[in-house]
């Protein structure tokens, strides 16, 4: 039987090290390939083509939901896990958009991780028990949440209001440190609202969300 092809990417060389010395512990497992940021990780992994990739959400110059979603995008066949030490529900439901097949914390036990590792590599999503319950309770409010009233005016990307306010700041040259400054919120969550209204805007950098947002007047 043919080994579950795997690929490593987090900016913590022993973090990297310690996951690889669990997964290749086990006979049907195998590492194939390391990297330090998304922007390796794409290339990378469109090189190996590997059947699961476990990747860390913060890195430096590309993190991991923009890596999942170009993979995403560009249609790789492997299945990309999200690896992080928060049960953060943005992160959480940032990653599912962005077309991750799991999200493990970096506390999970080995015996979960592993089990983890082969159900996602058969087919079937897998989430911590944790982050599990935050999806269930986004599903439960999604359908509670009531339609539109006739008339309410609806935006044509779903930016929310959180997400037209910053992009505002982004347009008037605010970095994301100002943001979260200004509106006092972390700069990890201000970075996940920039990721979500990239998304919704289909374009892949910053000049290009602000080239949008002036040409087509959406604020």
């Amino acid at each position: 039987m043919d080994k579950i092809s795997v690929v490593l990417i987090d900016d913590h060389v022993l973090v990297r090290d310690g996951i690889k010395a669990m997964l290749e512990a086990d006979r049907e497992i195998d590492v194939v390939g390391e990297a330090n940021n998304g922007r390796q990780a794409v290339d990378l992994i469109k090189t190996r083509l590997p059947d699961l990739a476990i990747m860390d959400i913060r890195m430096p110059e590309m993190n991991g939901l923009e890596a999942c979603a170009i993979l995403t995008q560009d249609r790789v066949s492997t299945k990309v896990v999200m690896l992080s030490m928060h049960d953060n529900e943005e992160y959480v439901l940032q990653s599912l958009s962005a077309g991750a097949w799991g999200y493990l914390l970096k506390d999970t036990d080995k015996g979960e991780f592993i089990r983890a590792i082969k159900q996602i590599n058969n087919g079937v999503r897998y989430y911590s028990g944790s982050v599990s319950n935050i999806l269930a309770n986004q599903l439960l409010g999604s359908a509670k949440q009531p339609a539109l009233s006739t008339g309410e005016k609806r935006d044509a990307y779903g930016l929310s209001k959180r997400e037209r306010q910053i992009l505002a700041l982004v347009v008037d040259g605010k970095h994301n440190k100002d943001i979260a400054e200004l509106l006092g919120k972390s700069v990890r969550t201000i970075e996940t609202h920039r990721f979500n209204i990239m998304k919704k805007l289909a374009v892949n950098n910053a000049v290009d969300m602000i080239n949008k947002a002036m040409k087509e007047n959406i604020l």
